[in-house]
This record gives structure tokens, C-alpha cells and sequence, in this order.
């Protein structure tokens, strides 16, 4: 697999015996984009998804996993997690609520295990790569194996019409 210290995620998907590979690259402060990650890795953006934590009125965190070059529906969001309406989280809440910070957060592995989604695109992918829970480390895996071990369904999430370029997201 690598030689990298093993995070929560991957000890997680190492005891359900699912098959992944990692990939490490080098991130800077200033550029914690998934558009990076995604050229670091050599992976097409659309396979490189990032992981979005919201809060639900009605249910609390609710976590998010869509392409790193696309932008969150947060009516969408709300309706498939059963919310009247959802807002990202703080970024200064995220480690309080995730155990993970900006830039390394992973649906796998928090504190607890929120309601998770992903974007009915991710169907459509060999192999998708998310983060492995610290910054400029990645988790390679197929996706139908991440839906079922979370459980997280494939949903339409995005924003039509909506793809971030790198000055958009900085």
C-alpha cells in the first residue's frame, strides 16, 4: 500500500479488507485544492472528489463528497439529507466535530459517522480518490466500495453549470 503513517481512514478501510492505494503529493498553505490534489496525483479532477461538511437544521452534520472542481447544490443537499436547509460548516468547526482539518478531511474516519452522500457522478468512475485524512495524502479506491461501506448513496449534489477554477477557489 505505502509507506505512510496509516490514518483513521485507511485502518478502517484495512479491517473491512477493501482494496486502495494511496498517493502522497506536496500542498502548500495557499493552494489546498482538490484541482491540485488531482494534478499532483495524475488523476482526471473528475475522479478527485472532495469532502464538504455541512450542518442540517434538522440533522445535525451531514457530510458531502462531490468533484473537486465542482460546486455543492445546498438546496439539493438539503433535500436528500432530509433538511429543510443545510450551510457548510465553519472551518474553525471542523476539527471540533470531524477530528480532521481543511485540506485533509475524509468521509471516512471521523469522530463519528455523519449521514454521507456522493455525487451520483462518482457512478460513473473506475476509481475515484478522496482524502486519506491529512493534507497531500490521497485514498485511490472504487467508489461502489466506498458507497457501501459508509453507507452513502449516490445523489445528484451539484450546481448545474458550475465548474471552479483554481482563482475561484483561493
Amino acid at each position: 500500500m505505502s509507506k505512510h503513517k496509516k490514518t483513521n481512514a485507511m485502518r478502517l478501510l484495512d479491517t473491512k479488507k477493501i482494496s486502495y492505494t494511496t498517493k502522497s503529493y506536496t500542498y502548500t498553505e495557499e493552494d489546498l485544492s482538490g484541482i491540485h490534489a488531482a494534478e499532483a496525483v495524475g488523476l482526471p479532477v473528475d475522479c478527485v472528489f472532495k469532502t464538504l461538511v455541512a450542518q442540517g437544521k434538522t440533522t445535525g452534520p451531514v457530510v458531502f463528497c462531490i468533484p473537486c472542481h465542482k460546486e455543492l447544490d445546498l438546496k439539493k443537499a438539503a433535500h436528500v439529507s432530509g433538511n429543510k436547509s443545510v450551510e457548510l460548516l465553519h472551518v474553525k468547526d471542523l476539527l471540533h466535530i470531524t477530528g480532521y482539518i481543511r485540506g485533509g478531511c475524509s468521509p471516512l474516519g471521523m469522530k463519528k459517522q455523519f449521514p454521507t452522500y456522493l455525487d451520483i457522478s462518482a457512478r460513473e468512475q473506475t476509481v475515484i480518490s478522496i482524502s486519506a485524512g491529512q493534507r497531500g495524502l490521497q485514498i485511490i479506491l472504487a467508489p461502489q466500495d466506498l458507497s457501501t461501506l459508509i453507507p452513502a448513496p449516490f445523489v445528484d449534489l451539484l450546481l448545474k453549470d458550475v465548474t471552479l477554477t483554481t482563482s475561484r477557489i483561493r
